[in-house]
């Protein structure tokens, strides 16, 4: 037996396998006499995967806030290259036999079938030949995150990242949004032969992926890896469908206002951002310290609990927020789960966006915090497609309290910005997803062919923009989609929640102490349920038909009348 909780076992370093090995060996080899012997090795395996997880959530963090450390970049690389792939082998063996134990039968099936049914689908998929092709992915997928924490350029006087360079296209100034958005673009170019190069390879490795597991294409195995239980790939066909019909032509309309409000014949890749009538950009905060605080009074104002959660999260190593040369692209919340602590990362450079990605990540993190009580690590988590609501209906839930950043009149200008961004978020999810599902059934593709297939997309679900003289950076685009590179498959998922997240913010305006508390309900719930009762604990429906698109949608449109351009 394992002498200790792992909990209690300090001097266990799980980033190192000879210590994780012996552990591993026992469960393996453990007697299983009863239904309540298999239990205590669920949970023992529980406690055994939670520390190795956090293990790798640990050098995953240092490495992406310092990509240009080659020490923390080996560190990850070493766990990923060594122990990962040993870690997927044993932990194959325990999903074997767990579903294999005679005694599983006798567990209780509203306590263990949606576990139960993970580890059959695992177990499944699994083929050992895989195991170094998905450790070759990841270290592209590593190159690709050190090629864009790279990424600066001389503007304005002074060096500057990606992130920070954003300001500027909310600039009044034209020509100052254009010699921004173009000297951005042709830094992005000169590594484009290099990410294509990287992308080249991910496919290639992917595809040999799911010839190994039995499947034709990299997307219908990588859908059942992702456990989509209850959609399939044609499901997600008819959502880009539906996001076409609905979503596109609002967003057309809009971009044909701007251009109207601007006095421009069309809008151009450099004019998306900029105030409709003038007015300086939002400022929510002048520095991260600032934007944790007035974060930490919206929060409270919320909710008590929620201000008391985030709270939680100002010590203790929790927050990497402001953008620096070498550190990687994006955001995110990653939770260490031994510990159960929760980590936010993003690039805030002090715009609204910023504070909408904090927001969006402290929605991770509460749901990260409110069901890691679970003794089960496969609870403490939920399928993606619940996850992106408990950090959307954030960006949503938040409107009242805007004003702990901004005036009366800004704060009506940063909701207008997020529910207008709606009409464009939902059509870039349908390319991101409609590109893959092109990528990956057509693997043998060319770069050309690759390039030349996004623009098509670009024609049904984009629009509205004039790109005349950058083509070049239009069918690159996708590139700066890091998803694609890390987390193949994982992008409908904000679509798919975007709509759940809305139907918890139609619950707000009617009754806000009821919305709350069915969010709360149901993160607190973790991954513990199937995702359509996740969905009804919430008290929203687990939808995405064109029906549910366009009645959102027209919510949207309707809220919009009320707030001024």
């Amino acid at each position: 037996m394992i002498s200790l909780p792992m909990n209690l076992q300090t001097s266990l370093d799980a980033a190192k396998w000879p210590q994780l090995e012996p552990h591993y060996q026992e469960l393996e080899r453990r007697a299983v006499a009863s239904s309540g012997d298999l239990e205590r090795l669920i949970l023992d395996r529980s406690e055994l995967d939670a520390a190795a997880d956090e293990a790798q959530a640990n050098l995953y963090i240092e490495m992406t806030c310092h990509t240009d450390d080659a020490g923390r970049r080996t560190a990850f690389l070493d766990f990923v290259q060594d122990v990962e792939p040993k870690l997927k082998v044993a932990g194959a063996a325990l999903d074997r036999k767990i579903i294999e134990c005679p005694f599983v039968k006798d567990l209780s099936a509203t306590r263990y079938d949606t576990y139960l049914r993970a580890l059959r689908q695992e177990a499944r998929l699994f083929r050992q030949e895989n195991v170094p092709l998905q450790t070759e992915a990841t270290t592209l997928e590593q190159e690709y995150s050190r090629i864009c924490g790279e990424m600066t350029v001389e503007f304005d006087g002074r060096e500057q990242t990606m992130p920070q360079m954003a300001k500027y296209l909310e600039s009044t100034l034209r020509d100052q949004r254009e010699a921004s958005w173009c000297v951005v673009t042709a830094r992005r170019l000169r590594d484009r032969e290099a990410i294509d190069a990287i992308f080249d390879k991910l496919v290639a490795v992917r595809h040999t992926m799911a010839l190994n597991a039995g499947f034709k294409n990299f997307r219908d195995y990588q859908h059942e890896r992702l456990h989509r239980f209850d959609y399939t790939p044609a499901d997600c066909l008819r959502f880009h469908e539906a996001i076409e019909r609905t979503c596109v032509p609002l967003m057309r309309d809009l971009q044909s206002e701007r251009a109207n409000a601007l006095a421009i014949p069309t809008v151009r890749p450099w004019d998306g951002k900029v105030d409709l009538r003038g007015r300086a950009p939002l400022r929510p905060f002048a520095d991260t310290a600032q934007l944790v605080e007035r974060t930490s009074r919206a929060f409270h104002r919320l909710d008590a609990e929620l201000g008391q959660l985030f709270d939680s999260m100002r010590t203790g190593a929790c927050l990497d927020l402001e953008t620096r040369k070498g550190k990687a692209p994006g955001g995110y919340q990653y939770q260490r789960q031994r510990s159960r602590t929760p980590f936010i990362f993003m690039n805030a450079a002090g715009l609204q966006r910023d504070l909408v990605t904090m927001v969006h990540e402290a929605g991770h993190a509460f749901h990260s915090l409110l069901s890691k009580h679970d003794p089960l690590l496969a609870y403490r988590g939920s399928p993606i497609e619940f996850a992106e609501v408990a950090s959307m209906s954030m960006e949503l839930l938040t409107f009242p309290q805007l004003d702990e950043f901004y005036t009366e009149e800004e704060s009506a200008r940063a909701r207008r910005d997020l529910l207008e961004g709606l009409a464009t978020l939902l059509p870039w999810v349908a390319s991101i997803d409609a590109f893959q599902h092109w990528v990956y059934t057509n693997p043998g593709h060319s770069r050309a062919e690759r390039a030349a297939h996004w623009m098509t997309i670009h024609q049904r679900f984009g629009g509205g923009v004039d790109y005349t003289g950058h083509e070049d950076s239009l069918a690159s685009l996708w590139q700066r989609q890091l998803h694609l590179f890390g987390s193949p498959f994982y992008y409908v998922e904000y679509g798919i929640a975007q709509l759940g997240a809305l139907q918890i913010w139609a619950q707000a305006r009617r009754d806000p102490a009821a919305a709350l508390c069915n969010y709360k309900r149901a993160l607190a719930l973790g991954g513990s349920q199937p995702l359509p009762e996740l969905f009804k604990s919430a008290g929203i429906s687990f939808d995405f038909g064109p029906e549910t698109v366009s009645g959102l949608m027209d919510e949207v449109q309707a809220e919009l009348e009320t707030i001024p351009a």
